[in-house]
């Protein structure tokens, strides 16, 4: 894989709430030197990024968050956050899942929550559910990649970053078994250098968060093929 095409699948993050105006500036400097796909910013750093990225005329897409890192927002909260999160220039959603109502099984609670955010997109920008995975059983992974499929999401996405865990290959790999090939998985958490990126890639990664981007572009190694990883790996990445 070629280092460009790398950068390509790679949501540049900053996602700290102490993250100043000067280190979004430098996010959003950083993503278009490098060519990464997106700058993955809070929601109250939305508009600061598209002015910036604007004046750079730069190509890189706008991502926030919505009802980060807890999920428990209720679903008008989430849809009109993810609404005015668009108006500000966001081009992509990365919602938290509602992990309660997951856990009881209430699907219905599940979709409607799912479909708020879709729908606040109006079929034209990308939403990505953020299931958690190192809070969720492999039932529950399954479960959750089903509903955010039939609630017209795009991507299902790891982890938030801020609770017990990140990516792991066994969490990408179901995932990409749940969703099937035509449906995005991003891996985000932890990903802090080109191996783990590697591994995610070969696990089934369509995309990868991470505000490591830099160092995992620059420790990318072009010659070496992203080869599917063997399930037996898996509990040791």
């Amino acid at each position: 894989m070629r280092r460009a095409a790398l950068a390509a699948a790679i949501d540049h993050t900053l996602l700290r709430a102490t993250a100043t105006a000067a280190q979004i500036e430098v996010l959003c400097r950083e993503a278009h030197e490098h060519g990464f796909f997106s700058v993955c910013v809070q929601p109250c750093r939305v508009a600061l990024a598209r002015r910036t990225l604007t004046a750079l005329a730069a190509s890189t897409r706008v991502c926030t968050v919505i009802g980060f890192p807890l999920g428990a927002n209720t679903p008008a909260i989430k849809a009109a956050e993810a609404a005015q999160a668009l108006a500000d220039g966001a081009d992509e959603l990365d919602m938290v899942i509602a992990l309660g109502p997951l856990r009881d099984g209430d699907e219905a609670a599940v979709l409607a929550d799912i479909r708020g955010v879709v729908a606040a997109g109006a079929g034209t920008h990308l939403t990505k559910v953020i299931l958690e995975t190192a809070l969720l059983t492999p039932e529950e992974i399954d479960a959750a990649c089903r509903l955010s499929v039939a609630a017209g999401a795009q991507y299902v996405k790891t982890s938030t970053g801020f609770g017990p865990g990140g990516a792991t290959v066994a969490a990408v790999q179901r995932m990409r078994a749940a969703v099937g090939p035509g449906f995005g998985v991003k891996a985000s958490g932890g990903i802090a250098d080109a191996a783990t990126a590697r591994a995610m890639l070969a696990a089934g990664a369509s995309r990868l968060g991470a505000s490591a981007s830099v160092a995992i572009v620059a420790g990318w190694d072009e010659d070496v093929p992203i080869d599917r990883v063997d399930r037996a790996d898996q509990e040791g990445t």
